[in-house]
């Protein structure tokens, strides 16, 4: 999202490299649905095609929307009752993660594009944003009000909001309230470490409960250890008071800062110290995870926040799990967020009836709350189903969205690169027996400075 020399917090246009290929390289590999157990699978594999075309030809009265599984699951809804008030078809044209991706860079490096809106990963803000229309008039006071901090200025670029967010999301605490709720387990935890066995809200209390709850011989382990996913840490970063996660706000490199390392420590001590997870943290990543909880061999999860709606009904935990916010460091709890945007390419020429349409999506954000995804934007949608049977995860969710040292990822073109290049492949590193975690940093820090000069 900005330079490596930044000096504002949020860039120019001119400071951000929209289309550099080597920021493409692997992607997030974030694709929400795919973690969750068949509805996203099955829905990524209907795309209803990659046509449409935002020409002045045919009705006035259409628009076309590109965007990913999620996008077509959470806006499906909100499209039909657009339709039924205003007369006008929005066509959802569902791609592939990588496969939005490489359309969105490939038609909005040209003079048009075949789509009028296109929905937009938080990570690619920095990489698109010079070719994305304002849409300042639409974050009036109370709609930035009525919005997590993190999701009002990830959009800001060069002054100007080029997204509306359509859903966001973060990690939250799951837990086997079957565990945590018998009566001899909470007698045994509190003859071991002194008090109460609840839902962990700190990091000392996290690393009590996961080794109570790690029996090997009986297959169960205190949590996971995600060595091949970075969000998670950079959660724990946050919570540890660092001013930002890996770059600051200037565009410097901080992942060795004592921050990093604290949050560093904690995490790969789970495995290394405590074995607290299953072996092979190394290769752990967001569906290996959801499994292991799934399948009941594991007490605690820390997962995204849309996992608890759709724990499968043969699953061993089933009707076993509650939640609780993510997790607090000396810096209260914290989280990276998750979030989609809905952004208009500026040679659209239907930008008066897409920005109509995005206002539409912010005014009745709720219903996306009923879809199988279920995620929103806004908190106002999220509290009004937090105390709605079914939807417990939403209120741990707006406690780990709306806390103070909740932070979005660095707004760096070359952010997806630093991941796969650096940050991955360190974490790797850290969950192995042995591993110096300062050491590990200081050359992250060197093969980050490398990648943004």
């Amino acid at each position: 999202m900005f330079s490596a020399r930044r000096g504002a917090r949020f860039p120019s246009r001119s400071a951000i490299a929209p289309f550099d290929p080597a920021a493409s390289a692997g992607l997030s590999r974030r694709r929400l649905l795919s973690l969750s157990a068949g509805a996203g699978v099955a829905v990524l594999a209907s795309a209803c095609g990659a046509g449409g075309d935002s020409s002045d030809s045919g009705s006035s009265k259409t628009l076309t929307l590109a965007c990913e599984g999620g996008g077509k699951i959470e806006l499906q809804p909100i499209v039909d009752k657009f339709r039924q008030q205003t007369g006008t078809t929005v066509t959802l044209v569902e791609l592939p993660y990588d496969g939005l991706f490489n359309r969105l860079t490939s038609e909005l490096a040209g003079a048009k594009a075949s789509f009028d809106i296109c929905a937009i990963d938080a990570v690619w803000i920095p990489l698109f944003a010079g070719k994305l229309a304002p849409l300042d008039d639409l974050f009036t006071p109370a709609v930035q009000a009525d919005l997590f901090p993190a999701l009002v200025k990830e959009p800001q670029v060069g002054g100007h909001f080029i997204g509306m967010p359509v859903w966001t999301n973060a990690e939250v605490l799951l837990y086997r309230t079957d565990l945590f709720g018998d009566a001899k387990e909470k007698a045994a935890f509190k003859a071991k470490y002194g008090y109460e066995l609840t839902p962990p809200a700190t990091w000392e209390q996290f690393t009590d409960v996961a080794q109570f709850f790690t029996r090997p011989d009986k297959k169960l382990y205190g949590t996971d250890v995600k060595g091949k996913v970075e969000t998670e840490w950079l959660a724990h970063v946050l919570q540890a008071g660092s001013p930002g996660v890996v770059l600051d706000d200037t565009g410097a490199v901080i992942v060795d800062n004592a921050q990093h390392l604290a949050a560093l420590t904690f995490y790969a001590d789970l495995q290394n110290k405590y074995k607290v997870s299953p072996a092979g943290a190394a290769q752990i990543d967001w569906s290996a995870a959801q499994n292991l909880f799934n399948q009941g061999s594991t007490a605690m999860t820390r997962f995204w926040a849309h996992a608890y709606r759709q724990i499968p009904a043969d699953a061993a935990v089933a009707g076993k799990v509650g939640v609780a916010p993510m997790i607090g460091g000396s810096a209260g709890v914290a989280g990276i967020p998750g979030p989609w945007y809905l952004s208009v390419p500026q040679s659209s020429t239907r930008q008066d009836l897409a920005r109509q349409f995005i206002q539409f999506c912010y005014d009745n954000n709720a219903l996306s709350l009923d879809t199988s995804l279920g995620l929103a934007a806004r908190k106002s949608a999220y509290q009004q189903y937090a105390d709605k049977k079914g939807f417990e995860a939403f209120g741990p969710l707006l406690k780990t969205l709306d806390a103070s040292a909740t932070r979005s990822r660095p707004a760096h073109p070359k952010w997806q690169q630093i991941v796969d290049s650096a940050l991955i492949p360190m974490l790797q590193k850290a969950v192995a027996p042995g591993a110096d975690y300062a050491a590990l940093l200081k050359s992250a820090r060197t093969q980050i400075e490398g990648i943004i000069k």
